[in-house]
């Protein structure tokens, strides 16, 4: 992997984390974070050795607040928009976008809003530190929400992020009422927030890469399919993770492997 600029790249054991790097600018991405994010994406997607990812941002104070600002035309008069040519920067930096199907977590240390709702949208799930804090103001500043609340739809419920959207900036989800209304699955302290991620990203890498991404892939799937069709496809899914080895594996892990402690939450 090429050095990067914007992002924090390390590995722990068989769990990446990547960590977006730019606090000072409550970690809004420019176009080079969103190339590397991209590049990161693609790279993971064929390193074997990880099985499963923590996304964060660098600070205490934000996990993203989506497009940096700098980079968007002060005027109408420089504004030049083709519908038929745009590309979207959700296509860069979003994992599932870029074509990674390992597990994403999103572990948010701050203030969420914007663009930052990409990368929420193609993760597996969200824990948040107890500080946390979600928002969309693009109506507050003459934009309208559409990818973000898209990609939002299907976490969210569709109250919640009517109104999370119409009320821009005057309004900010805590997360208390995030983890209330599903959209957060754990809050933790800010301090144990790194710890609470690490947790459950241990555990899924400790399983069969097969079997885990299998699942993810049927579950993502089946959001958009009906029922029947989601359930004939679920045949394929497990056909392709299933193998006389990885039977053999969790069959030796059930009679004679460690019993594992569950954590209760």
């Amino acid at each position: 992997m090429q050095p990067l600029e914007t992002i924090i790249y390390d590995e722990d054991g068989a769990v990446a984390w990547v960590t977006l790097n730019r606090p000072e600018l409550h970690n809004a991405f420019n176009t080079t974070m969103q190339r590397e994010l991209a590049a990161v994406w693609q790279t993971l997607r064929v390193n074997d050795d990880i099985r499963a990812v923590v996304l964060t941002g660098a600070g205490e104070r934000s996990f993203c607040t989506g497009i940096d600002r700098s980079e968007i035309p002060d005027s109408e008069a420089t504004y030049d928009f083709d519908p038929y040519t745009y590309v979207d920067p959700g296509v860069m930096i979003g994992p599932k976008s870029q074509g990674l199907w390992k597990p994403v977590i999103a572990a948010v240390n701050g203030m969420a809003c914007g663009g930052a709702f990409y990368l929420l949208g193609e993760v597996e799930f969200i824990i948040a530190a107890d500080h946390a804090t979600f928002f969309d103001p693009h109506v507050t500043y003459g934009m309208p929400a559409v990818f973000e609340p898209i990609l939002t739809l299907a976490r969210m419920p569709f109250g919640e992020l009517m109104r999370m959207s119409l009320l821009g900036a005057h309004e900010r989800i805590s997360a208390s009422r995030a983890h209330q209304i599903g959209y957060v699955s754990e809050v933790a302290p800010g301090a144990d927030l790194r710890a609470a991620a690490r947790t459950v990203a241990d555990a899924i890498a400790s399983q069969p890469a097969a079997a885990v991404q299998a699942t993810m892939r049927t579950i993502w799937a089946a959001r958009e399919l009906s029922r029947q069709q989601a359930l004939d496809l679920g045949n394929t899914f497990l056909n392709l993770a299933t193998s006389a080895s990885a039977l053999a594996e969790g069959q030796a892990q059930f009679r004679g492997g460690a019993r594992i402690t569950p954590r209760i939450r």
